[in-house]
């Protein structure tokens, strides 16, 4: 078994302005993968503008690999329907983690990621200290798709004993 840097938590808040892919709205819920893992977050019926606000945990082994966030629509009788896919850049994430940074005060900011061509961010997301951790709040445009966002918060999780970033 290959051994883990740490845990990556990403809180799944909500999506905003989703494609519709039904009649009159959508049933949407997101898949997210790194490698050989994939979290399915639950399905919120009937909304384009899902509050989800619950949290998946993926097993950080190798920080290089892509981690994606899809978003589906929910069929009951065919194959669910696509609903655009954002690519999550952790890179500026860990390597604020990598500082080693600790008891900082409250809200204090420690980076900003500005959206660029090579992200999904739609708007400029920051790098903060909040009640003992370091978090990432993003919003992220969804591709393939005519609209819609999603926003995710980032939270590392130290294991012990693990080899750590």
């Amino acid at each position: 078994m290959e051994e883990m840097a740490g845990l990556l938590r990403i809180r799944v808040k909500k999506g905003i302005n989703l494609a519709k892919r039904d009649t009159l709205s959508s049933d949407p819920f997101v898949v997210i993968t790194m490698g050989t893992q994939k979290l399915k977050g639950r399905t919120v019926a009937n909304n384009c503008n899902p509050e989800w606000n619950e949290e998946l945990t993926l097993a950080i082994k190798d920080s290089n690999e892509p981690l994606n966030l899809i978003v589906y629509d929910k069929d009951t009788f065919t194959s669910h329907d696509k609903m655009g896919d954002a690519e999550i850049d952790i890179k500026p994430f860990l390597e604020v983690l990598k500082l080693g940074l600790q008891e900082l005060p409250d809200g204090t900011e420690i980076k900003r990621v500005l959206p660029t061509k090579d992200n999904c961010l739609s708007e400029e997301s920051r790098i903060i200290f909040n009640n003992g951790k370091i978090v990432q709040d993003m919003i992220l445009v969804l591709r393939n798709v005519e609209c819609g966002e999603v926003e995710i918060q980032l939270e590392w999780i130290e294991i012990p004993g693990s080899r750590g970033l």
